[in-house]
C-alpha cells in the first residue's frame, strides 16, 4: 500500500506547473498491475484508494498555505489539510480500480479502467459544490507552444476528453511494441490536430476592448487585518491611473479590472470612493472585485461593473462557492468559515456593457475550473474576465494550477480570457490558449493589452461534456464486452 501511495504521489508531478507527463506511463500501469494482483475487488478498491490518496495529497499540498495563514485558530489542521481533501477524493480513483476487474485482465481491463477513471473524475462536480481540480488532462498544459498545441483537442472533447486519451495512452504502454507503435501514431495525430486547428481556424471579425489588469499584491494577512485598507485603496487608484494612461495609445475602449475583493470596503455603499476610482479610470469602464451585502443581510463575493461616471452598471455574485473556504459543508462538526459564510448567486451571466466593452462574461476565482459551466449559452459573450485572489496559497503550485484552468477554458470555449489576480499570476489568453500577456507572482503593477478577438464557437461549447461521456462509456462497454466474449468461448470449450 505504501508503494501505491508513493506511485500516486509521483503521479502528481504530471500536474501543472511541473507537467511531467511521461511519469503517467509508469504510475498508471503500476496501479493496474496491483489491481490485477488483488485477490478480491475489495483489495483492488484499497489499491485505488491508496493511489488516489497519494495523487491528490501531492497535487493539493498547497492547501496547507491557507491553513498557515490562520494557524493560530486551526494549527491542528496544518498536517491534515491536503491529506484530508485527498481522503475525500480518493474514492473517485478507488471505484474505477474495483469496477475495472469486471473486464478480463489485459488491454480490455486497461481500456475499461480509462473509461471508468474519466467518468468518475467527471463526477467530481457533484462533490459538495464540486471540486474538479487537477484533471489528468491538465497535464498537457505545458508552458509555451508545445502545451498550446497539445490542448487544442479540448475545443472538441474538453479537458475530460484529454483525460480519457491520456489515461488510455498511459495504461496501454505495457502491452507490447505493436500497441506502443499504435500509441505513438495517436500522439502524432494529436499533434497534427493541434497544429491544424491553430493554422486553419480564423478569429471572428470582432474588436474586443483593451484591458488593464491591476495587480495590487496585497498579502492575505493584510486583507484579513484591514489595517492598511486606505493604503491598499490608494495603491489601486495609482496603478489604475497609470495603466489606463498606457492603454490610451491602443485606441480601443478600455476596461480596467481589479481582482477578487480588491476593493477593501463595500463598493455599492461608497459613492465617494466610486468617484475617486472613476477619476483614476479617466473615462474607462471598471470591473471591480468586492464584497456585497444584500438587503436580506446575506454576504456575497461579487464583481461590479462601473461606468466612467461612477455608476454601477453590472453586478455579479459568485455562484459556485469553495467548500471549507466560503461556506461550511454540513458534514463538518466544526466551523472553519467565519460567520455564516457566503451566499451563492444565481449562475453565470453575460454583461452587455456600453462603449464597446461587452458582451463579457464575469467569473470569480474558483468558478473558472468548471468545464462547460463558465458561459451563459443563451447569451454568449465575446470575452471572459476572471478575478481571483490566490494569496491564500502562497507562491506554490496552487496559483499555477488555477491559471491552467483559465487557459483550458479559453480553448474549450474559443474565447479570450483576461485574469486579474491579487498577488498573481495575472494573464490574458486568446481562444487557442496562447498567452498574450502576463504578470508574475508577487509584484504590484499592471498588465495593459488589447484583447484578442473570439474564435468561432467550438464543438465543445455546443455539446458540452456529452462527447467525453459517450467516449468513456464506449471504453467501458468495450472492455466489459470482452469479458462476455471470453465467457462464451470458455463455455463452448467445455461443451
Amino acid at each position: 500500500m505504501l508503494a501505491v501511495i508513493l506511485a500516486g504521489a509521483l503521479g502528481g508531478l504530471a500536474f501543472p506547473p511541473v507537467c511531467f507527463v511521461p511519469i503517467l506511463a509508469f504510475v498508471f500501469p503500476f496501479l493496474l498491475r496491483k489491481v490485477d494482483q488483488a485477490r478480491t475487488w475489495r483489495g483492488a478498491f484499497g489499491y485505488g484508494f491508496a493511489f488516489g490518496l497519494g495523487l491528490h495529497t501531492a497535487g493539493l499540498y498547497w492547501l496547507t498555505y491557507a491553513i498557515l495563514i490562520r494557524a493560530a485558530d486551526f494549527w491542528w489542521l496544518v498536517p491534515i489539510a491536503a491529506p484530508g481533501c485527498a481522503l475525500i477524493l480518493a474514492p473517485f480513483v478507488a471505484v474505477p480500480a474495483a469496477l475495472c476487474r469486471i473486464a478480463p485482465a489485459g488491454p480490455a481491463r486497461a481500456v475499461a479502467f480509462a473509461g471508468l477513471w474519466t467518468l468518475l473524475d467527471m463526477g467530481r462536480i457533484f462533490l459538495f459544490t464540486g471540486f474538479p481540480w487537477n484533471p489528468v488532462g491538465s497535464a498537457w498544459e505545458i508552458p509555451g507552444a508545445v502545451g498550446t498545441t497539445m490542448i487544442q483537442p479540448a475545443a472538441w472533447i474538453g479537458v475530460d476528453g484529454l483525460t480519457l486519451i491520456t489515461v488510455l495512452l498511459a495504461v496501454l504502454v505495457p502491452y507490447g511494441w505493436r500497441v506502443r507503435g499504435a500509441l505513438a501514431g495517436v500522439l502524432v495525430l494529436w499533434v497534427g490536430a493541434g497544429v491544424a486547428r491553430r493554422a486553419l481556424v480564423t478569429p471572428l471579425d470582432v474588436h474586443n476592448p483593451a484591458v488593464v489588469l491591476v495587480q495590487g499584491n496585497v498579502s492575505e494577512q493584510a486583507k484579513i487585518a484591514h489595517d492598511d485598507s486606505l493604503e491598499v485603496f490608494r495603491r489601486y487608484l495609482a496603478l489604475t491611473a497609470e495603466g489606463v494612461a498606457k492603454a490610451k495609445s491602443l485606441n480601443r475602449p478600455i476596461a480596467y479590472v481589479w481582482p477578487e475583493t480588491a476593493f477593501p470596503y463595500l463598493l455599492d455603499e461608497e459613492p465617494a470612493a466610486r468617484d475617486m476610482i472613476a477619476r483614476a479610470g479617466n473615462g474607462a469602464t471598471g470591473i471591480i472585485g468586492t464584497l456585497r451585502q444584500s438587503r436580506d443581510g446575506a454576504w456575497h463575493n461579487s464583481v461590479e461593473a462601473m461606468s466612467a461616471d461612477a455608476r454601477l452598471i453590472g453586478s455579479y455574485d459568485k455562484s459556485t462557492l469553495v467548500p471549507f473556504g466560503e461556506y461550511n459543508p454540513a458534514i463538518l462538526p466544526f466551523h472553519v468559515v467565519p460567520g455564516g459564510g457566503l451566499v451563492p448567486g444565481n449562475g453565470v451571466e453575460t454583461w452587455h456593457l456600453p462603449g464597446g466593452i461587452g458582451p463579457v462574461g464575469p467569473l470569480i476565482c474558483y468558478e473558472v475550473i468548471f468545464s462547460s459551466r463558465v458561459v451563459k449559452e443563451s447569451d454568449r459573450p465575446n470575452w471572459l474576465v476572471n478575478v481571483t485572489n490566490d494569496a491564500w496559497y502562497g507562491n506554490s503550485a496552487g496559483p499555477r494550477q488555477h491559471l491552467a484552468g483559465v487557459r483550458m477554458r479559453a480553448v474549450e470555449e474559443g474565447l479570450p480570457i483576461a485574469r486579474a489576480a491579487n498577488t498573481g499570476i495575472s494573464a490574458v489568453y486568446d481562444g487557442f490558449g496562447t498567452e498574450t500577456a502576463r504578470m508574475g507572482w508577487g509584484v504590484a503593477a499592471t498588465v495593459v493589452t488589447a484583447l484578442p478577438p473570439p474564435l468561432p464557437r467550438t464543438l465543445f461549447s455546443r455539446a458540452g461534456r456529452t462527447l467525453p461521456i459517450i467516449l468513456s462509456l464506449a471504453c467501458i462497454g468495450g472492455g466489459f464486452a470482452r469479458r462476455k466474449r471470453k465467457t462464451r468461448a470458455a463455455s463452448h470449450a467445455e461443451l
